[in-house]
């Protein structure tokens, strides 16, 4: 290594910038004495230790001639080490830059890590003086350039989305075709792009692949973290989905994604990070700033925890805010991603004053011209006072509606009450979502997702069966809306194997003809299962990965009818409510509901709780402008109950009623045209038993 004295560089922009010349280093801290870089050569030994000369508000920097790419530092910092003050500065930790846009690994778990003594009687108060440089990764100088050749984002309109949930490893381990399994190239591989296309997925949702730490009590236990959520490196790609360890193989994977008219979205984890309360590790933020960073207790010592993951970053601080948008921001424009799914987003809405809609970072995110333009989803809750959100956002949020996945669940197998609620979802959760000018597809409709039981699961269990993961099954949600048909578990039964089959043909097709933007789970289109595991977050093997040796072809196929369903009538992919509002230019009525002889609901149909037959008359919205592709109608019969004789609506002279799809007889039925003046709709699945 041969480098020049250091120069006084610039306080912008903060992390490791390379130039022809050299590298310029920037970092926050506002409580810091001294903050000092440290190289390392290639072998990771800390060569030299450089206290950075300028301080410009509360940046440090200083600019190196002649490092290159691929230089390994970190920092180490000095300052007052008053934990009850909120201040742990501790010169012997080695610490990540939070820019950092490449890790050398992961942090090897050893009491080095801790600030403080492990074991000793005044816990966090103590002060631990080993060196924790050998057991941290070192970031990484990077040139983020790459060549994107031609290729351009694919720029799906929210209203065609069509979003695949899914997990780097999880979808690609178990592959028998895909070379590299695991990695980011596996994940963007010709298997997997054949696959998703011909499912007509238009986005794939991918669970955290920014660094994130394994847990020590769940390597204790032989397991690990799986699914990522405790992020400590919001710019570097997790190495461990890496063949090698340049960030060129994410831009790759996305490339490739985009190739395939395929949209990458990340779930993003921004509400708390790796470091936990105040007995876990330090890694970057607690040694950097930790009163700065986070959220504190009205006894400093201690951390808000909205999170339930030990802290909480403090959204009301302008430099973690800045820290995000431009994490965010990289992610867009370096690595070309289409947009995020933020964990616990009510964090990122949180002031001393609670959640607030318009708070800073949802001020930040509505002016920034790069980052309002992609797609932004919010999982609308956190564990704190008021943390449940759900149709609080601001536009151009989408949410998570968990309320869709248990009012599908329980309207399907018959729960009381859901009858009203299951109208509701179908036609966009307008009780959530209809206001401040917010769209029909601002719901982000699920009946599964990475968290709780897979498709199949959800039809062949009562009860979660998570001992694999070491709580004594005391973790993972106990009501989760399922029904194992009369046998826990997998059978043999014709009788029970084909009404869960049927069960989970009615939720799909629920999910393709509502109102919103759906999601699916990766592996339900496969019958995958996580043998009734409803919390597999550290299942890192067989129980998590999705099982590709056992394809239901059958369901694949229907999966694959049932969204092309949806891509054929614009009417189920409307950006405006419905809400039986007379238009203008017709005088007819944008939606009706209907019962079985044809009538219209009144109030004491809906207050029957034995109705088993839903019927939605779709049309096209109320004050839709004229370039708005007028379909006529469609009927939509979500039959639970017994066989029904369904009288159909009268039509205009020349249009005609035609049966598009039908659950029952796992087919689409193409059009087939109704030459009566009503259909039979077969029994729903339970009563197959």
């Amino acid at each position: 290594m041969t480098v020049s004295n250091i120069l006084a560089g610039k306080a912008s922009p903060l992390g490791a910038t390379l130039d022809p010349d050299g590298v310029n280093f920037a970092v926050f801290s506002r409580h810091a004495t001294t903050v000092t870089l440290c190289l390392f050569d290639n072998a990771g030994i800390e060569v030299r230790q450089i206290a950075l000369p300028e301080r410009q508000g509360h940046v440090w920097h200083g600019y190196i001639p002649g490092l290159r790419k691929g230089q390994q530092y970190g920092f180490r910092m000095d300052g007052p080490y008053k934990p009850e003050q909120g201040h742990r500065f501790n010169h012997n930790k080695l610490l990540i830059d939070p820019y950092a846009k490449q890790l050398t690994g992961h942090p090897t778990w050893n009491d080095a890590l801790f600030s403080y003594q492990p074991g000793h009687k005044n816990k966090d108060l103590s002060f631990n003086k080993q060196d924790s440089g050998p057991y941290m990764p070192r970031s990484v100088v990077v040139d983020p350039y790459f060549d994107w050749g031609t290729v351009t984002a694919p720029g799906h309109h929210l209203k065609d989305t069509i979003v695949y949930e899914a997990h780097v490893k999880g979808l690609t381990a178990g592959h028998p075709r895909i070379p590299n399994p695991g990695t980011y190239a596996a994940m963007a591989s010709d298997p997997m792009l054949e696959h998703l296309n011909k499912l007509g997925i238009t986005a794939v949702e991918l669970l955290p692949v920014q660094a994130f730490m394994n847990d020590k009590f769940l390597l204790d236990r032989g397991l690990t973290n799986y699914w990522g959520y405790m992020t400590y490196g919001f710019f570097a790609p997790d190495p461990r989905y890496m063949k090698g360890g340049d960030i060129a193989e994410f831009q790759q994977m996305v490339r490739r994604f985009h190739s395939a008219d395929i949209e990458v979205i990340l779930d993003v984890v921004y509400n708390h990070t790796a470091e936990g309360s105040e007995l876990g590790p330090t890694l970057m933020f607690r040694g950097l700033d930790n009163a700065s960073y986070y959220r504190l207790h009205e006894n400093p010592r201690y951390y808000t925890d909205d999170s339930g993951c030990g802290n909480t970053l403090d959204f009301e601080n302008p430099f973690v805010i800045r820290l995000v948008m431009d994490s965010l921001r990289y992610w867009v424009e370096v690595m070309k991603v289409d947009g995020f799914r933020f964990d616990l987003c009510s964090t990122l809405g949180r002031t001393a004053r609670g959640f607030e809609r318009d708070g800073p970072f949802f001020r930040a995110i509505g002016q920034d011209p790069v980052l309002n333009k992609v797609k932004l989803i919010a999982e609308p809750w956190d564990i704190g006072p008021g943390g449940y959100q759900l149709g609080a956002y601001p536009s151009p949020f989408l949410e998570w509606n968990d309320k869709y996945r248990d009012d599908t669940r329980e309207f399907w197998r018959r729960g009381s009450g859901t009858f009203t609620r299951m109208a509701e979802r179908l036609v966009g959760s307008a009780p959530y979502f209809d206001h401040d000018g917010r769209r029909a597809n601002s719901s982000l409709n699920f009946v599964t997702a990475h968290d709780g039981f897979t498709l199949q699961d959800t039809v062949s269990y009562n009860s979660k069966h998570n001992l694999a993961n070491g709580e004594d099954n005391r973790d993972g949600h106990s009501n989760n809306q399922s029904d194992n048909m009369g046998v826990e578990g997998p059978t043999d039964d014709p009788a029970i194997r084909a009404a869960r089959q049927q069960r989970k043909r009615n939720l799909i097709t629920t999910l393709m003809l509502s109102q919103g933007t759906p999601m699916i789970l990766a592996g339900d289109e496969l019958g995958n299962s996580q043998q009734g595991n409803n919390n597999a977050y550290c299942q890192d093997n067989e129980i998590g990965w999705v099982d590709w040796s056992g394809i239901d072809k059958d369901f694949l196929e229907f999966c694959q009818q049932a969204i092309v369903l949806r891509k054929s009538h614009p009417i189920l992919r409307q950006t405006r409510f419905l809400h039986s509002r007379q238009r203008k230019y017709d005088g007819e009525s944008d939606l009706f509901w209907r019962r079985a002889d044809g009538k219209l609901m009144q109030q004491s149909d809906w207050d029957n709780s034995d109705l088993g037959t839903l019927i939605a008359e779709l049309r096209t919205a109320a004050g839709s402008p004229t370039y708005v592709n007028r379909q006529r109608a469609l009927l939509v019969v979500l039959n639970r109950g017994p066989a029904v004789e369904v009288i159909l609506p009268g039509l205009r002279e020349g249009d005609i009623w035609t049966r598009s799809f039908d659950t029952a007889h796992n087919q689409s039925l193409d059009g087939t045209y109704i030459d009566a003046d009503s259909v039979v709709v077969f029994t729903n699945e339970a009563d197959a038993i």
